[in-house]
């Protein structure tokens, strides 16, 4: 198992809108995404998000972030895409 870290800077004055975009643009691109066995976005805090998308294999993953590098929404820079193994996965 492999997974897609990314991170995101957040203009608070476009929250709403960033938001938005997650829910009616990003989600169905990345629930259609091969491979994929979850996604998890965490709250943001001090303007910074992250998501962590669990893939069954490196190379769906690999395609997945070079994806997720070209999100894009209203207020929102992409900090980082990164690939990483899953070393422990626990229930």
């Amino acid at each position: 198992m492999h997974a897609v870290l990314v991170t995101i800077i957040i203009d608070p004055d476009h929250a709403a809108a960033a938001a938005a975009a997650l829910v009616d643009d990003i989600l169905p691109r990345v629930t259609s995404a091969p491979g994929l066995t979850a996604g998890y976005w965490l709250e943001p805090a001090d303007g910074q998000g992250l998501s962590m998308l669990l893939f069954d294999a490196e190379g769906h993953a690999v395609l997945a972030a070079e994806a997720a590098a070209g999100w894009s929404a209203p207020g929102v820079s992409i900090g980082g895409v990164e690939v990483r193994r899953v070393a422990v996965s626990v229930p």
